[in-house]
């Protein structure tokens, strides 16, 4: 796992490691606030390693959504 810089003035190497730090997560966060929107997860009752597939319909359809809509 890998974690930003902290602190205040930071060299402009650092600078550019947060930024492409937050352009890598920004969308998986993005995705999982979105997941988290749907219900059907939230009573899902099965092994979590089996909520994948769910999960990857889930991000299909509204991705889908998104750019159709």
């Amino acid at each position: 796992m890998i974690t930003p810089y902290k602190g205040r003035n930071k060299p402009e190497s650092q600078k550019d490691a947060n930024r492409a730090h937050a352009r890598l997560r920004g969308p998986g966060e993005r995705a999982n606030a979105q997941l988290k929107t749907w219900r059907i997860l939230r009573k899902l009752r099965c092994c979590p390693r089996r909520a994948g597939r769910p999960a990857k319909a889930i991000h299909v359809l509204q991705n889908y959504e998104v750019t159709t809509g």
